[in-house]
């Protein structure tokens, strides 16, 4: 009888643990990467030294992150290049590959105060909805203000006026938010 028992005891234990690893199981959400350096590369179109602007913060918000700006010229055309790296890590993680591989999960956004200054995307998703990992920045006329920056995850990228650019429907969390001065000479 004793050994009867044990067996039977064997057997609900192993059918206990077999039965509980459920497929259906929730997964564990993917915890979203740092962001500590976002740099703005902008090519002029006709040639000429880059501009760059850049954001770092390393120690995530404990000090003031460094921000750097250099001087746009008036009515040029440039090409943009936004990367986006953690360097935290050693060597430092370029977050951009992940972002571009998740193109459909990530949308960049832009305002700006400066008079004349546009944005436009230059690359997509899968889908034919904008990404702003590339994009063209055209300027007007000599003048000053400020430009936002702004990764969204997960915006509804089909929501009204979001593939334009416009936030205000995007819904989505935001990865990083950086705002730079901007002379326009």
């Amino acid at each position: 009888m004793k050994i009867a028992f044990n067996y039977l005891l064997l057997v609900f234990t192993l059918f206990v643990g077999l039965t509980s690893c459920d497929k259906d199981d929730p997964e564990i959400p993917h915890e979203e990467e740092l962001i500590t350096t976002l740099i703005y590369t902008l090519t002029p179109d006709n040639g000429g030294s880059d501009v760059v602007l850049s954001f770092k913060d390393l120690d995530g918000g404990g000090k003031d992150p460094v921000i750097a700006t250099e001087a746009l010229q008036a009515n040029m055309t440039y090409t943009g290049v936004i990367k986006l790296l953690n360097e935290l890590e050693s060597p430092a993680h370029d977050i951009s590959e992940e972002v571009e591989e998740e193109a459909d999960e990530h949308q960049f956004f832009f305002s700006t105060t400066v008079e004349g200054l546009i944005i436009t995307y230059t690359d997509e998703d899968d889908n034919g909805k904008p990404l702003g990992l590339e994009n063209q920045l055209v300027t007007g006329d000599a003048g000053s203000g400020q430009l936002t920056i702004i990764l969204r995850h997960e915006p509804a990228k089909n929501a009204a006026g979001v593939s334009e650019g416009d936030i205000t429907n995007a819904g989505g969390e935001s990865d990083i938010e950086v705002t730079f001065d901007i002379d326009v000479q």
